[in-house]
């Protein structure tokens, strides 16, 4: 599924989206849906993954742990539970659930198409293939687009070829850019629908540039950045925010302040912070190859932790995690600094 696109001029449309305030009264309801129901779309291929029967109950605090060896070049070895600690306020937990790095994900590859990649479609199309060929067999990948609002590119699927297919029919898009939207859309689509026993991770390559930003001239996202940082942190999926570094070219063509930018350098930094990540950096959209393959490496280092606090009080205060390695001072664990104790109501 691929939205149409807006035939003016790609300035215009960037900064002013002269044509989205009528759209998205058309669109603003069902856009969404057709995004969080279709994400999740089986393709025939899904028949054949490999199953997994797992649950995690309610009442653990999950953690997603990126470990690293020190040296961003060396791979990390395959860990087992014994080799993790985990301490809240300071104090040990018992672990109730451990998935191992090998274990599958559903990933999102989520893309932004506005500014100045808005006439890089060929470059971009073959990075995301890149992308998908250097994906583990055993995870599904969906890929979703945006500018002022998401277009489904492909749901989960383990079909590779059908992927690339679906990569090569990218469009010219054109409109503003409703990063935080759209972020916030896939976040939701897991959380409502789920993938089930297996992990889940958001890729998005973006300058970060939200037209919601000040002196940013356009509407911009209806969600607030805070509003986004709290449901990423309150999510069992990650992100991978990739920076792709576009201000030079947008400050010139777009008068765009370089404030913008810089706020924005922030917002990816405080998403990846959010979820033990980092922020990986692309100077031009030919540098996406190498990012995304060590993305790919980074995910295969990502094990997953659930344990019941033994503070069990919900009086929604700020609970700090810490993962410590046990005898593994060669590497580092990454994970979310805390949450806050309080009730999730179900979606």
């Amino acid at each position: 599924m691929q939205w149409p696109a807006v035939n003016v001029d790609t300035m215009q449309t960037r900064y002013f989206g002269r044509f989205r305030n009528n759209l998205k009264k058309k669109h603003s309801l069902i856009l969404p849906c057709l995004v969080l129901v279709s994400l999740f779309t089986s393709s025939s291929a899904q028949s054949q993954e490999p199953s997994e029967t797992v649950r995690i109950e309610s009442d653990l605090v999950d953690l997603k742990i990126n470990v690293l060896g020190l040296a961003p070049e060396t791979p990390a070895p395959l860990l087992e539970q014994k080799d993790f600690q985990v301490l809240e306020d300071g104090k040990p937990q018992e672990i109730a659930f451990f998935a191992a790095a090998d274990a599958p994900f559903d990933l999102v590859l989520l893309l932004d198409l506005s500014g100045s990649t808005a006439n890089k479609l060929k470059m971009i199309r073959r990075s995301a293939k890149r992308f998908v060929d250097a994906a583990r067999a055993v995870d599904r990948i969906a890929v979703v687009t945006f500018t002022d609002r998401p277009a489904l590119v492909s749901p989960l699927t383990l079909d590779r070829r059908q992927l690339k297919k679906s990569i090569d029919e990218i469009d010219d898009a054109y409109g503003g850019t409703n990063f935080w939207d759209s972020l916030n859309y896939v976040i939701e689509s897991f959380v409502r629908l789920g993938s089930g026993p297996r992990r889940s991770a958001v890729v998005v390559m973006t300058d970060g540039v939200d037209n919601a930003l000040p002196d940013v001239p356009g509407p911009g996202s209806v969600i607030t950045f805070e509003e986004l940082l709290t449901n990423v942190q309150n999510s069992e999926s990650i992100v991978f925010p990739i920076y792709l570094d576009t201000e030079k070219e947008d400050v010139k063509n777009f008068h765009i302040p370089r404030a913008a930018y810089a706020q924005a350098r922030e917002q990816l930094a405080a998403l990846a912070s959010a979820c033990g990540t980092t922020v990986y950096r692309a100077e031009k959209l030919k540098d996406l190859d190498q990012v995304y393959a060590r993305v790919i490496r980074d995910l295969g280092t990502v094990y997953s932790i659930g344990y019941r606090p033994s503070n069990r009080a919900l009086d929604g205060k700020w609970r700090s995690v810490q993962v410590q390695l046990v005898s593994r001072p060669n590497l580092q664990a990454r994970t979310k600094r805390g949450y806050f104790a309080k009730q999730v109501k179900e979606p």
